[in-house]
């Protein structure tokens, strides 16, 4: 495996001494892990999905005076075997999408199809089918550990409802397993959630994600709360699992480089809609919507000597609420290619002309980041 084992600081003391942990793999260098091969048929369709959140007024007699419009209009694709990355100021949506994916939150319009049948209308068998085949990691991993159970109960909670997954006589050493393929002592089983780190409770939600053997997993921003160091070992080890077990992602993030090294396919997302979507090569290298050129030129270089190349855009004014979201392009009240049109027609995500699709009426391919500079 070509993940280092990690061990807490403060766990480490009543169990054997660890082997010296080697350098920590970075996201230019990643892990080597073995070719991907073709990607299959498309398993999660999502179509026009919306989510708005009504806004309240009075205590006791309470009235609708509006209504929060997190996620307005999403379409995404995902199929066996790739990375989709989406990505986002924070505040846009995305942790909705991934709610609604999961579903733990119930869409206002819209579907999701997976493998080509509409979750809302499942129920029962095949409701409990879809939850154990589409899993999350969690944001947070200090939040989504549960600090009164061990981490082999954690990892195990699974199977209590889906007791068909693993046999009572062996979850332990199941667990002992998944422990260890995630860079874990498998000896851990028995300690809380406290007695370890940041990155090593983000394998622990790792660990609870396979246990329940899914197809897809929705990454919601699983190595913002992470060191640098740490969250190339997390990227790393997400790829190796892929590579092994024919993992399909939805990788939510707001690091544009941690998403460039793991995707197939990015989606920008601003104000609850999507506005751009390509390969990762077609956003990276030939950005086309205004917004998506705008991260990309905030993404710092490393190498010294091309630093002065790049133009730096600067955005003006603020993300407008999305409670009140600007007619016609959301974008436009901080756009410099903005034109009466933008105020009066809501762009289309499709093709102009630019090689993928983009919601801009003046879309138009330009190079932000020097070529040489990834």
């Amino acid at each position: 495996m070509s993940e280092p084992r990690e061990h807490g600081a403060t766990a480490a003391s009543s169990l054997s001494k660890p082997a010296p942990t080697p350098v920590a793999p970075t996201l230019e260098e990643p892990a080597a892990s073995g070719a991907r091969g073709p990607l299959g048929d498309t398993l999660l369709e999502v179509r026009g999905l919306q989510k708005h959140f009504p806004l309240t007024q009075g205590i006791v007699f309470k009235r609708t005076i509006g209504h929060v419009r997190a996620v307005d209009g999403v379409d995404l694709t995902l199929r066996r075997g790739e990375t989709v990355g989406l990505v986002g100021e924070s505040g846009c949506g995305k942790s909705t999408v991934s709610k609604l994916i999961v579903a733990l939150e119930r869409p206002t319009a819209g579907s999701i199809l997976y493998k080509g049948k509409d979750v809302a209308r499942m129920g029962g068998r095949a409701l409990k089918e879809y939850r154990r085949e589409v899993q999350i990691i969690f944001q947070d991993p200090y939040a989504s550990l549960n600090p009164r159970m061990t981490v082999g109960d954690i990892v195990a909670e699974g199977w209590a409802v889906h007791d068909d997954v693993a046999p009572k006589k062996g979850r332990l050493k199941r667990t002992q397993e998944l422990l260890d393929r995630v860079g874990l002592n498998p000896d851990y089983v028995n300690r809380y959630p406290h007695q370890f780190s940041g990155g090593q409770r983000q394998r622990i939600g790792i660990a609870r994600a396979l246990a329940l053997q899914p197809e897809v997993i929705v990454c919601d921003e699983p190595v913002s709360a992470l060191d640098v160091s740490v969250q190339a070992q997390v990227v790393n080890l997400l790829e190796d699992l892929q590579d092994e077990f024919g993992l399909s992602y939805l990788f939510i993030a707001h690091d544009l480089s941690v998403v460039r090294h793991i995707s197939d396919r990015v989606a920008v997302m601003y104000l609850g809609s999507i506005v751009e979507e390509g390969t990762d090569e077609q956003v990276y290298a030939s950005p086309s919507h205004p917004y998506t050129q705008a991260l990309l030129s905030s993404v710092p270089l490393h190498e010294p000597h091309l630093r002065g190349q790049k133009d730096r855009i600067l955005l003006q004014g603020d993300v407008p609420s999305p409670a009140d979201p600007p007619s016609g392009c959301r974008f436009r009240t901080r756009c410099w290619k903005a034109q009466d049109v933008c105020a009066t027609e809501a762009p289309a995500l499709v093709d102009r002309g630019q090689g993928h699709p983009s919601a801009c009426h003046f879309a138009e391919a330009r190079m932000v980041v020097p070529v040489d500079a990834e």
